[in-house]
């Protein structure tokens, strides 16, 4: 957990695949506490247009810049391609949310040196791992 919590700590930017504007999402709530704790969040969802006063992108591919972080709120058939486009523009770690288990895909982006965390919320993470220090 040491690796991850480096990441955590040296991460500027987190796309949220899945992010949604409803604020009864999970996802929602995640990326507030996300952005409140000092990070940019860039939303990843073809659906939408604005989210958190940052703008939506249809996809990993299309976000322009550097991502440290890729944070999954998708069901875990749409993993696959999700890793591959975080191995594109190679991200740092693909967090893959609770109840988001894709070992194939994990075994994948740790092939091509991205860490990965899977069934883990990074908002309890962050929390812990912030009181911890």
């Amino acid at each position: 957990m040491n690796r991850i919590a480096d990441l955590l700590h040296s991460a500027r930017t987190i796309a949220v695949v899945g992010l949604s504007s409803k604020r009864f999402r999970p996802s929602y709530g995640v990326s507030e506490y996300l952005q409140r704790a000092g990070y940019r969040i860039i939303p990843v969802n073809p659906l939408e247009v604005s989210i958190l006063g940052e703008k939506c992108y249809p996809d990993l591919d299309s976000v322009p810049g550097p991502i440290d972080i890729v944070d999954i709120f998708r069901r875990a058939e749409f993993v696959p391609e999700i890793v591959e486009a975080a191995i594109r523009k190679g991200a740092k770690l693909i967090w893959m949310q609770e109840s988001v288990i894709h070992p194939e895909a994990a075994r994948r982006a740790e092939a091509a040196g991205i860490a990965v965390v899977m069934d883990r919320c990074i908002l309890k993470d962050h929390r812990r791992l912030a009181y911890a220090s």
